[in-house]
């Protein structure tokens, strides 16, 4: 198989369970919520989504193979010294689209724990580490169990509660970005306050100004 990637690229990890991080994140190309063409936004599925997922970028590629595709994301990882796990994060888009048991096993002979990010409407091959799913209003989560949801909030036809019984280690809300912010950022907390099971996640790559 063959695998398309908008960006690959080392940062820290800004949402949820592994915030502050050390990642190298590998940005599939392509979704199935959503083209990613702002003039198919108002009938996508997903109508709230911040992350440009169209194309190969100019740290992305095409890769020919599961080791091909390993091996760049194992030359982002600094070779410093030999501490800290190594770490990717498979993102999209929808990585599900593209991402296989050959990638996984590819991840892992060079040392990496891998993670993904996922909006739950696939079935993940085995040997993922971490499983995060983002479940989106109008989509069928399939993917009920994992090791952390993140829910973007609010979503009127996605409230926490439907969640709540899912085979989760934890449960995070996190506010939609966009004008409304603040006051989404105030719904989450309070929401959080009055439903312990719930986290608040904030998005503190973009509070800290990195990618």
């Amino acid at each position: 198989m063959s695998y398309t990637v908008k960006e690959i690229f080392y940062t820290l990890q800004g949402e949820g369970a592994h915030t502050g991080r050390p990642a190298v994140f590998c940005r599939f190309s392509g979704c199935n919520l959503w083209t990613g063409r702002e003039q198919d936004r108002a009938k996508a599925i997903c109508t709230f989504c911040d992350t440009d997922f169209v194309g190969v970028g100019p740290d992305g590629g095409k890769f020919r193979s599961a080791a091909d595709l390993a091996d760049a994301v194992a030359s982002r990882w600094p070779s410093l010294n030999g501490h800290g796990q190594r770490f990717v994060v498979c993102t999209g888009g929808e990585p599900l689209l593209q991402l296989d048991a050959a990638a996984i096993a590819a991840f892992h002979q060079r040392g990496f724990e891998v993670a993904i990010e996922t909006n739950g409407t696939l079935e993940p091959p085995p040997g993922i580490d971490w499983i995060c799913v983002s479940p989106k209003a109008g989509s069928d989560t399939i993917l009920r169990c994992g090791n952390e949801l993140k829910l973007v909030y609010p979503q009127p036809a996605a409230q926490p509660d439907a969640f709540e019984a899912a085979e989760f280690e934890q449960f995070y809300l996190q506010p939609m970005d966009g004008p409304d912010v603040e006051h989404n950022t105030q719904l989450a907390l309070e929401y959080c306050l009055a439903h312990p099971q719930w986290k608040l996640s904030l998005q503190t790559h973009k509070l800290v100004g990195i990618r």
